[in-house]
């Protein structure tokens, strides 16, 4: 009988710590993520054909973006168009929309599309005025993933639309590089090695 009941309390000793070591592994962390929300801010480097006066000139802008999943997000940017610029005829964009990524972060390269909506500023030739006009721009690139905080901006590019500018349409084009900071914290590495940034 004491052999018997020694058997049933290791029997059911036995089950409890497999049942609570499921219960325990049923609870253990991931060993990676997905991208979940995510904050960077950047900075580039421009060159715009203005369309006024055709006149080519270098920039500069600052951007943020904002990915609360790893494909859809948004980005705003202000940008300078003033670097060689003439008869100091400048132009100025403060823009915000959608981004979306279009590949799900196979290797380091990203390629996205973004349409920009905001607000474009020019000084006309000899300061003789400004205005401000309704401008929005399709665009797209190609951001290059260097480590969890840091990503290149290969390539930028945007074909601006001003349909209420005065002398008619205004369709400022051009192409960036730069460089973003990744403010949120990095997301997990898979035990596989796969970045997940």
């Amino acid at each position: 009988m004491k052999r018997l009941r020694l058997s049933s309390i290791s029997i059911l000793t036995l089950a409890l710590l497999l049942a609570g070591g499921r219960s325990l592994h049923a609870q253990a962390l991931p060993t990676a993520s997905g991208l979940g929300s995510q904050l960077s801010v950047g900075g580039e480097g421009s060159y715009y054909q203005m369309d006024y006066g055709k006149r080519y000139v270098g920039g500069f802008a600052a951007y943020a973006e904002v990915d609360p999943t790893w494909r859809y997000g948004a980005e705003a940017e202000v940008r300078f168009s003033r670097l060689g610029a003439e008869e100091s005829v400048t132009e100025t964009t403060f823009m915000a929309g959608p981004r979306v990524t279009l590949s799900r972060h196979q290797g380091r390269i990203r390629p996205y599309a973004k349409f920009l909506v905001g607000v474009g500023k020019i000084n006309f030739p000899f300061n003789y005025a400004t205005g401000s006009y309704l401008a929005y721009a399709p665009g797209g690139g190609l951001d290059y993933v260097i480590n969890e905080r840091w990503t290149v901006r290969a390539v930028d590019v945007e074909y601006q639309n001003w349909p209420k500018f005065t002398y008619g349409a205004l369709n400022p084009y051009g192409i960036s590089v730069g460089v973003a900071f990744r403010l949120t914290p990095p997301e997990t590495v898979s035990s596989k090695g796969a970045h997940r940034w």
